[in-house]
């Protein structure tokens, strides 16, 4: 396809919400990133590149970086598989993995359309957490060939960031991971979560409401969906700080209740945490008292209508990209108090990149071999804590504020080392 042909498609599936707006004091002006995005990418090849941290100058740089000289490292990793941490690249090195299943907003469009996304994440975990990421694009979308891939590889890398692949084949993968030791962490399930959860802290302390006490409808029950309601239920923690009083899961038949037949077993399992009164009936019955509704579903879903059902002061997050569930004006029209988005263009952005670099910073810094929930959660503290006055138009830090990947990483690292010191001493107790 040509590259006319690709801007054209594009425009025509997402304008005009993937326009965006840029406002400074003076003027505004409206920039086609289409366009700017096809010119940087060509003239770059790419954004990432590998370079030597070592020059290589003379015979004994190159005996010392190379042979015979490089041995020594190996024999020490041999001896000592931990010794890889402080001879090699695994201390500060994180596979960005996908199969191209679901790509942004694009859908199944795989691997090899999907690495300019690979390789923007790798972007960003160099900018806010001067980690070294490398992008991965699998040609299969078998779960057990994208297992068996990922730990025949695992050995260079000190973590794995999945990203981009469809429900409920994320959950298996990741779930089956878990023992590779080294931390897995499916982005689009949990930081996604950690980022809402952090948004609705400071959402209910500007609107000075209980979150413990706030019935929460999720439309959308895949990856993310599942993954928000989890962590804001608390589940698997012991005595949650922070679990909600009910939530309502949704998807495109309506709501997850018992007595529907067709639900898959990831769908299924959120009944153990959600809908305890087993309410039916479409998303709009859901909304019925709702303080807060998160969207990771489909464009333009809800009406102001729709959100007269909620309660009084009600939460909007719609996340859907490029088109929310419903755009903030029609939500502030129908009377909802605090409205965020996915988008860059409007306020209150909930966005990954408040969560993922500092998470995997922690992580790799205190050499956790999980990423767990207490982790999560105290990164979403961590995120909550960069706003200092929460209010209705600012609930959520900037995007571009580096102090924030600092302080999720230095709270998940104190949650990882005061883990590992836990398991450490029951070791110790169970081998006396």
């Amino acid at each position: 396809m040509s590259e006319n042909k690709v801007l054209l498609s594009l425009k025509l599936k997402f304008q005009p919400t993937f326009t965006a707006r840029f406002t400074n004091q003076t003027n505004m002006s409206v920039k086609d990133y289409y366009a700017e995005s096809l010119n940087l990418h060509r003239k770059h090849k790419g954004k990432i590149a590998i370079r030597s941290k070592v020059l290589v100058r003379t015979k004994d740089d190159l005996s010392i970086v190379y042979s015979p000289g490089v041995a020594a490292p190996c024999l020490a990793i041999a001896k000592d598989p931990e010794a890889a941490y402080e001879y090699t690249i695994k201390s500060n090195m994180v596979a960005v993995i996908t199969d191209g299943s679901a790509v942004l907003g694009l859908g199944n469009i795989g691997p090899l359309a999907a690495l300019p996304v690979m390789e923007g994440k790798a972007v960003l975990f160099k900018k806010f957490a001067h980690i070294d990421a490398f992008p991965i694009c699998l040609d299969t979308q078998d779960t057990d060939e994208i297992v068996r891939t990922i730990r025949n590889i695992a050995p260079v890398f000190g973590g794995i960031n999945l990203e981009d692949i469809a429900a409920p084949r994320s959950f298996e993968i990741e779930e089956r991971l878990q023992d590779l030791g080294i931390p897995v962490f499916h982005d689009d399930q949990h930081g996604t979560a950690i980022v809402v959860l952090a948004a609705l802290i400071n959402a209910s302390k500007a609107l000075k409401k209980d979150l413990n006490k706030m019935k929460v409808v999720i439309n959308g029950a895949g990856a993310a969906g599942v993954a928000i309601a989890k962590l804001l239920k608390g589940y698997r923690i012991e005595n949650p700080s922070i679990s909600v009083r009910d939530i309502i899961m949704c998807d495109r038949k309506g709501i997850l209740h018992q007595s529907r037949p067709d639900l898959n077993d990831s769908k299924a399992a959120t009944l153990e945490f959600c809908n305890f009164e087993g309410v039916s009936g479409t998303v709009r019955d859901a909304l019925h008292g709702a303080d807060v509704f998160i969207g990771v579903s489909e464009g333009n879903l809800l009406t102001a209508d729709d959100i007269r059902l909620m309660a009084k002061n009600s939460i909007v997050l719609a996340l859907a990209n490029p088109t929310p569930e419903i755009m903030p004006d029609e939500a502030y029209k129908g009377g909802a108090a605090i409205v965020g988005t996915g988008r860059s263009d409007l306020p209150n952005q909930v966005n990954n990149v408040l969560g993922f670099p500092g998470v995997f910073r922690g992580a790799l810094d205190a050499r956790a071999s999980s990423i767990t929930t207490e982790m999560k959660l105290a990164a979403a503290l961590a995120i909550a804590s960069c706003v200092v006055k929460a209010t209705r138009e600012y609930i959520i830090p900037a995007t571009l504020d580096k102090k924030v990947a600092i302080r999720v990483a230095k709270a998940v690292y104190h949650v990882a080392m005061a883990d590992k010191k836990k398991r450490n001493e029951q070791v110790v107790v169970a081998a006396v």
